[in-house]
């Protein structure tokens, strides 16, 4: 199956993968702005129930689907857990630290240190699949990372917290990507199983863990339930968070980890000017602005030399799959 997959990685369509990374990069921005409304502006107190929320849409959803044959992906039954793993540990990783990052962070601040998601991306795919990237991809990433440094180290809203939560998340989203990439050829899963078996497998860990911290009561007891608008956003919120989750596996599916990556930098772009205006919590300086600046012109310039360079790109593609049969054939299941 993997090696099927392989071979639809590299046949696919330039339109399928634009439109796909096309698609991540609107549901990106989309929810990155609904989340910080619902966990800034109107102050709900819990970004793990928000994420128990995106759980259950995502659950709600597939199975609806599977029910009216509208989507196919395999019963449970045991072997779904060894399928999967660790996606779930990864997955909710991932949307926890995401959550949380969002909530203390500003929006320039969170997504220019989203760029470091970049640079591990890169070190994971060259140790774990063993690829080679062009000097002068190696050289944008550094343009990357250094301009947020330099946006970083002038951040008059320095939050360690934040900061710590922003970095995980970087972590736990490289990973994501280098391993749903491999999941995806698994027999059985598909794009619609990998999404509903990590959301069912993480719900009732997540929802125990909000209940045991009083996050749940925070959220249940939350002042504005009974206001139109936050129930609004706390509802399009939900629906953006299984949209998102679909995109990152469609665009993954049709193109590769790294590729999802670059889409994610290039949505950082819009967003952190944007949020510049948009948001009330972004403190103004040169030396943040220059930082800025710099990460954002190292993304475009890694973009464009990602999107314009086919032959590497079809290098990489042919170089994937014989990863994927040499790994099928030795190993079935990978462990983080």
């Amino acid at each position: 199956m993997s090696a099927i997959g392989g071979l639809q990685t590299v046949e696919h369509s330039g339109m399928l993968k634009l439109y796909s990374a096309l698609f991540y990069a609107g549901c990106s921005f989309l929810i990155t702005v609904v989340n910080k409304t619902v966990l800034t502006s109107f102050r709900f107190p819990s970004y793990l129930f928000l994420g128990i929320g995106q759980m259950i849409v995502t659950l709600v959803v597939l199975y609806a689907a599977k029910m009216r044959k509208k989507v196919q992906f395999q019963d449970f039954d045991r072997s779904i857990l060894f399928k999967i793993f660790p996606l779930p540990l990864l997955y909710v990783g991932n949307h926890i630290t995401g959550l949380a990052s969002t909530k203390k962070l500003s929006l320039p601040m969170f997504t220019v240190l989203r760029k470091f998601t970049i640079l591990m991306t890169m070190t994971l795919e060259v140790y774990l699949l063993k690829k080679s990237f062009p000097r002068r991809l190696v050289f944008s990433v550094v343009a990357i990372v250094f301009g947020a440094m330099v946006a970083a180290s002038s951040d008059l809203a320095f939050e360690l917290e934040g900061y710590t939560f922003i970095l995980l998340n970087d972590a736990f989203t490289a990973a994501s990507g280098v391993y749903t990439k491999k999941k995806l050829g698994t027999e059985g899963l598909g794009k619609h199983g990998v999404l509903f078996y990590n959301a069912l497998f993480i719900i009732i860990p997540t929802l125990l863990a909000s209940a045991f911290t009083g996050d749940l009561h925070k959220a249940v007891t939350f002042k504005d339930w009974g206001d139109d608008t936050f129930v609004f956003c706390f509802l399009l919120s939900c629906s953006m968070g299984f949209v998102l989750m679909y995109s990152i596996v469609l665009c993954s599916y049709y193109n590769s980890a790294l590729t999802t990556t670059v889409v994610g930098a290039i949505k950082n772009v819009a967003v952190a000017y944007i949020g510049i205006f948009v948001g009330g919590d972004y403190l103004f300086s040169w030396t943040n602005f220059l930082g800025l600046s710099i990460c954002m012109s190292g993304g475009l310039v890694y973009s464009y030399f990602t999107f314009n360079q086919k032959t590497p790109v079809n290098y990489e593609g042919a170089q994937e799959l014989k990863i994927h049969i040499t790994e099928d054939s030795t190993q079935k299941e990978a462990i983080i």
